[in-house]
């Protein structure tokens, strides 16, 4: 039998493989045994898909301890690639975060359990992630601002796809059931927030599809202005090389202001 055929936690023995032989997985590993508050449990449910839902995890930030109610294994792994692998790394001195497709609330909650300064813009349309949202940022309300709509490289009203983990659904996907929500375009959106701030220093997306085009539809002068784009993507996104570095790992391309490169790297 093909290792692909074989899971073990809801992973592959291929993907294990895979796994064993980065380094940074070890890092991620390590940074679980330091960030969550009950390792043993977190552990059982990331390693082995263990355990029922929802529950409650902990987790140690900057600001102190944080909890997230988690609704499936999905959840889960999404609080290991954001907290642990640090897949959105921000900087130290980040203050302005745009976070396209923020679900559940655990990336916003990363991003604003950095620093007490920091304020974030958060684009979810569909209800049911909403009203988790809202719950899992319990605390944070004078820090974020939520609007529910769906941002790419177009205006107005589009068919969005759902689904049971609220993780995969998007604009034009096909699930088994959909809803009609707003969208707006990214320039309007970046418009917005840069109305108000100097700069953005993280521009998170993840939008199941939709990350390429809205990204390249960014116009340069606000390209100009934004520090770090986190595109979740299936293959690299090089976008805009004349202004940002490239890199990739684990499905996520990060695109650093080439001014902005070293300090990154010194806050790692």
């Amino acid at each position: 039998m093909p290792l692909k055929a074989i899971e073990i936690g809801g992973r592959s023995l291929e993907r294990w493989r895979t796994g064993l032989l980065d380094p940074r997985t070890y890092k991620s590993a390590a940074n679980m045994l330091r960030i969550s508050a009950d390792r043993r449990d977190f552990a059982r449910r990331y390693y082995l898909g263990a355990g029922s839902y929802p529950a409650v995890v902990g987790v140690r930030t900057p600001i102190g301890l944080i909890e997230l109610t988690v609704y499936s294994f999905d959840d889960v792994q999404t609080v290991n690639e954001i907290f642990m692998r640090e897949d959105y790394l921000a900087r130290r001195d980040a203050r302005v975060v745009v976070d396209l497709g923020s679900n559940i609330g655990i990336s916003a909650a990363y991003f604003l359990s950095r620093d007490p300064r920091v304020r974030c813009f958060l684009y979810e349309p569909v209800p049911r992630n909403i009203e988790r949202l809202r719950a899992n940022l319990a605390g944070f309300e004078d820090r974020y601002e939520l609007h529910s709509v769906a941002v790419a490289d177009g205006n107005g009203e589009v068919t969005f796809g759902i689904e049971p983990t609220g993780r995969y659904g998007g604009i034009g996907i096909q699930t088994g059931e959909d809803i009609r929500v707003r969208c707006e375009h990214i320039n309007d959106v970046l418009d917005d927030v840069l109305a108000r701030a100097d700069e953005i220093d993280v521009l998170k997306i993840d939008t199941e599809g939709a990350e390429a085009a809205t990204v390249y539809a960014i116009r340069p002068d606000h390209l100009d202005r934004i520090r770090v784009i986190y595109l979740e993507t299936h293959a690299p996104v090089p976008a805009h090389p004349e202004r940002f570095d490239h890199s990739y790992y684990n499905a996520t391309s990060r695109l650093t202001r080439r001014a902005d490169r070293a300090r990154m790297g010194s806050d790692r």
